[in-house]
């Protein structure tokens, strides 16, 4: 926000979120929000089928249920110490937040690079891997292929020391 507000560069911000800001006013304060924000309101209408989506998914298509998972998996997670109660797909002492420093640093570190290698990628993970492999890109398929290599030595090499 600060290099949009005092820079007036555009770092990276969902459609969604800038036609949001647009709606509300924030044109009267950066030229970044002046545009035709009607033309994009599909925009808005994504961002309700993705809320009416989870909460039909949640309240009508689940029955509350742990799903089941493959013991392997579940023996290689107790061996990193991820799963006190496994009760769903997300392990309670990976995405609950305890308020610890640590949690907080690792959080916003993670949220930063996520939020830098999405600008500076040209676009997310998903939209590389969905979109821009099936228009068959050349700079997605690069993309994706570092998305993997990164989360391999994520995984590999960087979790360990964290955890």
């Amino acid at each position: 926000m600060y290099l949009l507000l005092r820079q007036g560069k555009d770092f990276g911000m969902s459609n969604n979120l800038r036609t949001m800001c647009s709606i509300v006013g924030a044109g009267k304060t950066s030229s970044f929000f002046r545009f035709d924000w009607k033309a994009q309101i599909w925009n808005l209408l994504v961002v309700l089928g993705t809320i009416i989506g989870g909460f039909i998914a949640h309240f009508c298509l689940s029955d509350g249920t742990p799903p089941a998972i493959n013991n392997a998996s579940i023996a290689d997670l107790q061996a990193l110490g991820i799963i006190d109660k496994l009760q769903g797909y997300m392990p309670d002492s990976l995405f609950l937040f305890d308020g610890s420093l640590f949690q907080f640093l690792l959080l916003s570190i993670g949220g930063l690079l996520i939020g830098f290698g999405t600008r500076y990628a040209g676009g997310c993970s998903s939209g590389h891997a969905i979109s821009g492999l099936s228009n068959f890109q050349l700079p997605s398929l690069i993309a994706v292929i570092g998305f993997f290599i990164g989360g391999i030595i994520m995984i590999h090499f960087i979790f360990p020391l964290i955890f």
